[in-house]
């Protein structure tokens, strides 16, 4: 957002109680200041907006940031609102899901502007290959990753988006810290269905978690698609590798031959969902698609490879919710069957550090020969039941011996030098910074173990 308005001719600042990588070079590259702590004195005199995001420290009782801002309530406003405001008069392709939402905003904008199509964009991951997350562009289309996370108000921000199409990848039940039950989770999805125009097209990732559910009662037009053939749009003939190829079909009919450098089936299943949208939307011909999704490199921290100058290969992945994680062993299995891993996991989220949600380490770590967890963070304890990391760690032993906690980098790199060889694959795991290990580690596998 704040990348946009200075776009749009705004100058801009902001603040945060702490700042993490990518987002950090990325605001500094756009000469954008970032002030931290929070302090009342960061809020300019004469400022015309203050856009306040929700977080466990935004309490005014708290913040006196916060406080000051809210004395003067008609400059006040969420980050959704200002971007549904400024992108109303647009088509506003939204997409939604809690997975895969970020990947199919950055696929669908790529291969737009791939294709000399200057469609805005706007998506809260920083995509390779990308010079901006934001942008305004002069396409009537605009691609917009819709969050079911509330803003500051208690509204989910994707409900703020005027909304013409919809991309619909999964709404399995997370951010337990706001949403206490699937209900609850599911409720701001069918309100989002309910501001969809008559014409709007929706795509739906069929066979995820509760789509059916959300779609119950959907006028709309419904293009479904899937890894199988009980969707309308699938694929066949997956060869994984380096580099994985694979046939899309509608219908029973071979529409194109398609090649990703991105991991596993949850990607190539993304890769179908943009497509079929592309497609049905006569947005982009069957061609002008199979270039788009050749040349998408993918999301910083969504699998992404941290060295290359190393025997050890190190893959970041953003395991924010269960299912994300899952899809990172699984892609890393799926395409490197004999190699150890060994993985760094900090439980970042609410979700992760809830003790109603200790089940999800039951079985997350099966493919992980070596688990290091890193303890999980105090900020937002108080709203809600939060484990400890002996908790944590307990429950994970429970089916998969090797795991280890840890308070602090220093314990965790002393593990790995004992532990990783040559031809390991360590993956990194957080939606925070990991204590520094997701800058350190690449650095250190590089050092000890050379590329041949």
């Amino acid at each position: 957002m704040a990348v946009m308005l200075r776009e749009l001719g705004h100058t801009v600042t902001g603040s945060d109680e702490g700042f993490y990588e990518p987002t950090t070079s990325y605001l500094k590259k756009h000469g954008i200041d970032i002030l931290t702590p929070y302090n009342k004195k960061n809020i300019p005199q004469n400022v015309d907006l203050i856009i306040i995001g929700k977080h466990s420290k935004l309490d005014p009782k708290d913040n006196e940031e916060v406080a000051l801002a809210l004395t003067d309530m008609d400059k006040v406003n969420s980050f959704p609102k200002v971007l549904g405001d400024i992108t109303k008069n647009r088509e506003n392709i939204v997409i939604a899901g809690s997975y895969g939402k970020s990947t199919c905003s950055a696929l669908m904008a790529w291969s737009m502007l791939e294709n000399k199509k200057d469609a805005g964009y706007f998506f809260g991951a920083i995509p390779i290959g990308f010079d901006e997350n934001a942008r305004v562009g002069t396409e009537k289309y605009f691609v917009i990753e819709g969050d079911e996370y509330p803003a500051f108000n208690g509204l989910s921000k994707f409900l703020y988006l005027h909304p013409k199409h919809l991309l619909l990848t999964s709404a399995e039940h997370d951010h337990v810290n706001v949403f206490p039950t699937e209900k609850s989770y599911i409720a701001p999805y069918k309100e989002l269905i309910k501001l969809l125009p008559p014409n709007g097209l929706v795509v739906a990732g069929i066979n995820n978690p509760n789509v059916k559910t959300i779609l119950e009662g959907c006028g709309n037009a419904i293009v479904t698609y899937g890894m199988n053939k009980n969707a309308s749009w699938y694929v066949d003939n997956i060869q994984y590798g380096a580099e994985t190829t694979f046939d899309l079909f509608k219908e029973g009919k071979k529409i194109i031959e398609l090649s990703t450098t991105l991991l596993g089936a949850h990607n190539v299943e993304n890769i179908v969902g943009v497509c079929a949208f592309l497609i049905e939307k006569n947005i982009l011909s069957d061609e002008s698609v199979q270039k788009g999704v050749a040349t998408f490199k993918g999301l910083k921290r969504r699998l992404d490879l941290k060295t290359t100058k190393s025997s050890v290969l190190v893959y970041e992945g953003f395991g924010s919710s269960y299912m994300k994680a899952k899809t990172v062993f699984d892609a890393i299995k799926l395409h490197f069957p004999q190699k150890r891993v060994i993985t760094l996991f900090e439980p970042h989220t609410f979700s992760w550090r809830n003790k109603n949600n200790l089940n999800w380490y039951n079985d997350i770590f099966q493919n992980s020969d070596e688990t290091i967890i890193f303890k999980p963070p105090e900020h937002g304890k108080d709203t809600h039941d939060q484990a400890t990391l002996e908790e944590i760690v307990a429950q994970a032993q429970k089916n998969k011996p090797n795991v280890r906690g840890v308070a602090t980098k220093e314990d965790a790199l002393q593990i790995l030098e004992a532990s990783v060889k040559a031809d390991d694959i360590i993956v990194l795991m957080s939606s925070g910074e990991l204590g520094g290990l997701i800058e350190e580690v690449p650095h250190w596998v590089e050092h000890k173990f050379p590329k041949v």
